[in-house]
């Protein structure tokens, strides 16, 4: 089984995104789980939401504490949460800022984990996702994720998009494309192994 935890403000897209990717994981074969966490419910607060899946039908039905994978929405929120806790020693984390990997990695904390980064906000700004000042990055995030995990099938991650994202779903898509091409990683260490689900 795979646990992965998304970090996000309210406003991004963050829940929908979670549900967006089971369902295109669902349509990949798996089983899948997902569910939200929220603090104060107003834009711009921090959101977490949380998705298994597996090969296997899914009995667990507590919390992710320890998840495989970490996606961020806002490379902000590393100033003021903890993204890293419980992340498994070589899971992955994907981040959206313009910053390369290696960049990342130099920050203390990071050198046990693969780091992927792209540009979510560039990327939706160009598809006129959001607004120019609040960009949702929503769906060039799943994009990189699919790219950086190998999985699901970008086709179903495509269909997932147009049949979940309440507008804008051919920009939506070509959003989670773009991000696909343009997603940068770091070389993985030779001490880790693993990847995708």
């Amino acid at each position: 089984m795979q646990e992965i935890r998304f970090h996000g403000r309210g406003g991004q897209g963050t829940v929908l995104a979670s549900v967006a990717l089971a369902k295109a994981f669902f349509k990949s074969g798996f089983w899948v789980q997902t569910f939200p966490v929220f603090g104060s419910e107003r834009r711009g607060a921090s959101v977490e939401a949380y998705l298994r899946l597996d090969k296997h039908k899914i009995l667990a039905r507590c919390n992710v504490y320890e998840p495989d994978h970490v996606l961020v929405q806002d490379a902000k929120l590393l100033e003021t949460i903890d993204v890293l806790k419980g992340l498994k020693a070589g899971g992955w984390i994907l981040l959206n800022t313009p910053l390369s990997p290696e960049e990342i990695g130099g920050r203390e904390g990071f050198a046990r984990f693969r780091i992927a980064t792209v540009d979510a906000s560039r990327i939706a700004r160009e598809h006129g996702l959001g607004s120019p000042s609040q960009p949702i990055t929503n769906t060039a995030m799943l994009g990189a994720f699919a790219r950086i995990m190998g999985a699901p099938d970008l086709r179903d991650l495509l269909e997932s998009i147009i049949e979940e994202m309440p507008a804008r779903k051919p920009e939506n898509a070509s959003a989670a494309e773009a991000a696909y091409a343009q997603t940068r990683t770091a070389p993985p260490s030779a001490a880790m192994d693993g990847g995708g689900p």
